[in-house]
Parts: structure tokens; sequence; C-alpha cells
């Protein structure tokens, strides 16, 4: 038996997430599993690096998995992409330690969030970008968004459901940029809460629109009073973009 760390991307859009779901939907984990099957005849459970919600995307997204096979790295890469929906693609694979578990070992992530800031839609970004119409003042919010960053507990930032004790987590970089009429967020840090970023990216925009005060990511912080953050904006915008080891 060996471990093999696989590295894949995949559009969110048509599938509940990725983790497998005992009520039968249509899952990222459960495509891969069935094209593993399909390809060597081996019925396994692959082990995520992360959870994500429906629609969400990702562009480099690890899963690890002890597979008996002869076939090398490449076989796997290049079998895997000739029976797994379009929508899923493995960029890489190749042989781990025993021990090696994506999510066990990964020591932070980073993730994008990209919203289409313009009147006119574009079909071209349909269940890609989040759409807001209202213009996104980029350079008044790039000097928020660097208050997430540090050690913090992230409390007001997490969604109701979020069944975690422990809601403190580090932030280690947070910015915004602006490609005509596109705005890029991208955070990373060692942990993400359920729709923590979200929920950061909605507080954003709260401040944007004059919602919210430039200063006010602090105090919201320290409430640990999830009513005191901005929106939850929509998953097609949501990209896990790298997993670090």
């Amino acid at each position: 038996m060996t471990n093999f760390k696989i590295t894949c991307a995949f559009s969110g859009t048509n599938y509940h997430g990725f983790q497998r779901q005992e009520n039968g939907l249509s899952t990222v984990q459960g495509e891969i599993e069935r094209g593993i099957y399909k390809l060597l005849g081996e019925s396994v459970s692959i082990n995520g690096c992360s959870r994500t919600d429906a629609g969400v995307h990702a562009n480099k997204f690890v899963f690890n998995v002890f597979l008996d096979t002869a076939i090398d790295p490449r076989g796997i890469k290049y079998g895997l992409n000739g029976v797994l929906p379009p929508d899923i693609s493995i960029l890489h694979a190749e042989p781990a330690p025993e021990d090696f578990h994506a999510r066990y070992c990964c020591k932070g992530k980073e993730y994008i969030y990209l919203i289409h800031n313009s009147e006119t839609k574009c079909p071209f970004y349909a269940d890609r970008m989040y759409r807001s119409w209202y213009p996104i003042d980029d350079k008044k919010i790039a000097k928020s968004c660097k208050d997430f960053v540090g050690r913090h507990d992230f409390k007001a930032f997490c969604a109701a459901q979020c069944d975690k004790e422990d809601t403190v987590r580090t932030v280690t970089s947070f910015d915004v940029e602006r490609q005509g009429d596109v705005v890029r967020f991208t955070v990373a840090g060692d942990g993400f809460l359920y729709n923590m970023v979200r929920i950061m990216v909605g507080t954003l925009l709260f401040i944007s629109d004059g919602k919210l005060s430039e200063d006010s990511i602090p105090e919201i912080i320290a409430s640990r009073d999830r009513q005191r953050a901005g929106k939850t904006v929509p998953p097609q915008g949501l990209y896990l973009n790298k997993v670090f080891y």
C-alpha cells in the first residue's frame, strides 16, 4: 500500500461541497472515490485537506489516499483525469510518508474571493464570481483588511452553525486589489472557521458602503458577536487557492 498525496482543482458549482455526505448528494469526494474505483477497482476513502461549502471552488486542493497499485504517480494523474468529470482535474500526484494526512498535517491555507464589481453582468463569470453592482472602494478597505492580521478570537466571523469550541485563529496576510472590474481578496492563515472568509469579505463590503466605520474591525473582533460583523457573501466567489505543509 502506498500513501499518495494528490493535488486537484475543481469547480464547486455542481457539488454540495467536497466532503461526502450521507444524504447521497453529489460531492467532489464522492466523484473522486468513484473515479479511483473505475481506474483501479479499489473502494477507498480519501482524506481531504478541508471541507468546502456547496458552490465553493478550489485551485489547489490536497487529499491523500492509500492505494494498492503498481501504477506510478503519473499514471494515477492521467488515469484519473480520464475518468473524472470535466469540472474536476488532478494536477499532481506523488508518494507520501505513511503518516501523512492531508488535513492533520496542514499548516495553513490561502483563499481568494472574487467579486465582479460592475453594473453589467458577464456571462463568463456566472458561478465563478459574486457580482456586486454597488461601487467597491478597494483603496478604502485595503487598510481595513490589515486589522484582521494577527492571532485573534474570530467568534464574530463564523456562522452560527460553527461547532468549534476554539475560535482562535491566526491570519497571516490579507490583501485586496482591483483589476479592472474584478476585485480580488486574498487571505492566508493557519485555519479558518465555518464561513469565516465569506463573513470577513462581507464586513469589508459594509465598510466600503459606509455601513461600518473603517476602524470597526478590532471592536467587532473583541465583541465576539456575529451580529456586529457584515453579511456572509455568496459561495461562488470563494476559492481554496493554496494549502501549506
